[in-house]
């Protein structure tokens, strides 16, 4: 299967501190995949490379086989806005729209028709429980449903690659299940790639597949297979006492 995303030796500098260290990775399409790693590992500075945010310093990233390096900033603006989808810890939401605005409105930026607007808007909503607040506004409903609509949001335009940053961070223990919950659920329906940076062993627990990042280098992975969620987290809870860094 075609790689999302493929790169090779790329390495990230800021000045003459090196943060990434020739970082290799391939993210198959449908894979559901969580980075960690204690803070300054390296792990958001991976992730905004990957999703075009930020530069590399050297090396190279593809995305579906396209060469970052072959596009100008243009380019990759509107790369990014027609093949990825994101999902931020602060849900990013807009308070003068409604839960179905701000779900439609990358669809709108993009001249989607009417139509075709309804089509994409009600599968999502009921996949992530979220059809009785459509016409809330953010200020009216909890984190747990603004992170869900955030979550709608990003896959509104079926990209393919969703880049969600710690997106259980400002959530309480339940609504961070119930979201993770249905991550799996539109992991699993929709087939949505989905790459996640966490420092939380219960989230990572959800993926198929954990990457491990310490001092800017991938230091190891870990895959679920046909393990349960439980035990797949106690992989990861091990995996961390020996590395070292944060666990939760």
């Amino acid at each position: 299967m075609q790689p999302v995303i493929r790169t090779k030796n790329v390495s990230k500098s800021y000045g003459k501190t090196l943060v990434l260290k020739n970082i290799d990775l391939s993210i198959a399409a449908g894979e559901f995949t969580a980075v960690m790693g204690p803070s300054g590992s390296g792990k958001s500075t991976l992730m905004n490379v990957l999703s075009t945010i930020d530069s590399f310093s050297g090396g190279e990233v593809w995305l579906r086989e396209k060469s970052l390096l072959d596009l100008n900033k243009q380019q990759l603006r509107q790369f990014r806005q027609e093949h990825m989808g994101f999902i931020f810890q602060d849900y990013n939401l807009l308070d003068t729209l409604t839960v179905k605005e701000n779900i439609l409105l990358p669809l709108s930026l993009r001249k989607f028709g009417k139509e075709e607007m309804g089509q994409r808007l009600k599968p999502i909503m009921q996949a992530l429980n979220i059809e009785d607040i459509e016409a809330k506004y953010p200020s009216e409903i909890s984190g747990g449903q603004k992170q869900r609509t955030a979550s709608a949001r990003a896959i509104i335009t079926s990209p393919a690659i969703v880049f969600a940053d710690e997106p259980t961070g400002a959530l309480d223990s339940r609504s961070a299940t119930q979201l993770l919950e249905q991550l799996v659920h539109l992991n699993n329906v929709f087939g949505t790639t989905i790459l996640i940076v966490t420092h939380d062993s219960y989230a990572a627990s959800y993926c198929k597949r954990v990457i491990f990042l310490r001092d800017g280098s991938i230091v190891n992975e870990l895959f679920a297979g046909g393990q349960s969620q439980k035990e797949f987290y106690d992989r990861i809870l091990e995996t961390q006492s020996v590395l070292g860094g944060r666990a939760r």
